[in-house]
C-alpha cells in the first residue's frame, strides 16, 4: 500500500480501525504527512500486530 492510498482513504480506515480496534482514539489515528511508521507503531502497540498485519488489513478494505 503506497501513502497516496493511505492518505486518500484515511477517514474510511480509520473508522473501520475504531470499530475493529476498540482501544484506538483519535489521537491514536491522527494521520500526519512524513510520520506513517509512528502511525503504525501506536496501531502495533495497541493491537499486537505486526506492520505487516496492520497494512494488509488496511489494503484489503481499500480494495473492497
Amino acid at each position: 500500500m503506497n501513502d497516496l492510498q493511505l492518505k486518500g482513504n484515511w477517514n474510511v480506515l480509520k473508522g473501520k480501525l475504531k470499530q475493529k480496534y476498540g482501544d484506538l482514539t483519535d489521537d491514536d489515528l491522527t494521520y500526519v504527512e512524513g510520520k506513517e511508521n509512528e502511525l503504525f507503531g501506536t496501531i502495533q502497540k495497541k493491537t499486537g500486530k505486526t506492520k505487516d498485519e496492520i497494512s494488509k488489513e488496511l489494503k484489503e478494505w481499500i480494495d473492497s
